[in-house]
């Protein structure tokens, strides 16, 4: 992997999950982070070690407004961002077949899931043009790909960030700007401890490998796609999902 020493980051859903273990993996790598979760004092208490190399910015993703702020603290702390990692998620109410999903939940899960990464994407890809270089990191979901029945909200929301990510990747492949998808099965989270037993059964039932991926595997292949190394493929949705996705 590549020296991430003099490159600044920014990750949200850093609190907890996928963001907290992908946030030590690149604070570890040397980049100086701006760390974006609603939920301040967790952040505070997880990467106290790093006041130096961090900036921690509590926020409801979901804000335009608080989305913008927060960027631009970010920015006057370290003069610049390479790389954006947009981890923050929540899966809905599951379990429920379509005619049962209520409207609000499922603007909700939208609202989370995808418009905080157009926020921030939308806000952090005109320093990186400026630039003629960025990394962008959006996690979608197997569910995203194929769909899980009982989860409409959060299989349509993944399903929204693999389309942005298609469309992102194509607008800024010549300026230096990758973005990419990371579509991971199962892992083993917080989100996933709280779903329903059945729920979770059908989804690792899947897994050919008949295990959940780890949050290491996860943060490994994140460090890897927001490398200066990875720097010819964009528009692509990664697959981490133990040999379920098979195109």
């Amino acid at each position: 992997m590549g020296n991430f020493s003099k490159q600044v980051a920014i990750i949200t859903g850093a609190a907890s999950g996928l963001g907290l273990v992908i946030a030590h993996k690149l604070l570890n790598e040397g980049v100086h982070a701006g760390l974006l979760d609603i939920n301040e004092s967790m952040l505070r208490d997880e990467f106290a070690e790093y006041k130096d190399h961090s900036e921690i910015v509590g926020l409801d993703v979901t804000n335009e407004d608080e989305v913008r702020n927060a960027v631009y603290k970010v920015i006057d702390r370290f003069g610049k961002v390479d790389i954006l990692v947009n981890c923050v998620g929540i899966t809905g109410m599951t379990n429920l077949r379509s005619h049962e999903v209520s409207s609000e939940n499922l603007q909700l899960v939208f609202n989370v899931n995808f418009m905080s990464c157009f926020y921030t994407s939308k806000m952090v890809l005109p320093y990186m043009l400026a630039n003629n270089y960025g990394r962008i990191l959006h996690i979608s979901s197997i569910a995203g790909k194929e769909g899980n029945a009982g989860m409409l909200a959060y299989s349509a929301s993944k399903a929204a960030i693999i389309g942005m990510t298609k469309v992102q990747g194509k607008e800024y492949a010549e300026s230096g700007i990758t973005v990419n998808a990371l579509a991971p099965a199962v892992i083993q989270t917080p989100l996933v401890d709280a779903m329903p037993e059945i729920q979770v059964k059908y989804m690792t039932d899947k897994i050919p490998m008949k295990r959940c991926g780890t949050l290491e595997e996860v943060a490994n292949m994140a460090a890897f796609i927001v490398s200066k190394e990875s720097s010819f493929t964009t528009g692509f949705t990664f697959d981490l999902s133990g040999g379920r996705a098979t195109y």
